[in-house]
């Protein structure tokens, strides 16, 4: 597995947070894999949260059960967002968040540039792959996580 590749959840997962989830893969390393649900909303946008609360509305995405008290973020904007790190084909994960916000609330970046997740997806080394051997998700081929109709 390497990071940029999508994860789709099997039926097995039916009543359970991954139920029909579809995963993009930010971060591959030795002691484990991160990343996003990109295919849930999360029911406020970003200006009802408390301490963004003179931002402009903006959409967030349910990244997933892990930390849910922080926002992480995918985009494609490395020369507007310092310190991202490349995931694949233009996109990075994480950088400065604040410069992040101040772009969104100027209108330099919109949804196609930039994606906000509360939590995110974590499996310690060796744990994703025993749950793909055991059919609980299906590895997809790389993909594009801001063509995926998400905006």
């Amino acid at each position: 597995m390497r990071a940029g590749t999508f994860l789709k959840a099997t039926s097995s997962l039916r009543g359970d947070f991954f139920e029909d989830a579809l995963i993009f893969i930010a971060e591959v390393k030795a002691d484990g894999v991160l990343g996003f649900v990109v295919n849930r909303k999360f029911p406020r946008p970003l200006n009802e949260l408390e301490e963004f609360r003179n931002s402009v509305p903006f959409e967030l995405y349910d990244g997933g059960p892990v930390d849910r008290e922080h926002i992480f973020m995918l985009h494609r904007r490395p020369d507007l967002i310092s310190g991202g790190m490349p995931v694949a084909d233009g996109i990075y994960y994480a950088g400065d968040f604040g410069a992040a916000v101040s772009y969104i609330n100027s209108g330099a970046i919109i949804g196609s540039d930039i994606k906000l997740f509360i939590g995110y997806c974590g499996w310690d080394a060796g744990e994703l792959e025993a749950e793909m051997a055991e059919g609980s998700w299906e590895l997809l081929e790389e993909g594009d996580v801001f063509a995926q109709g998400l905006s």
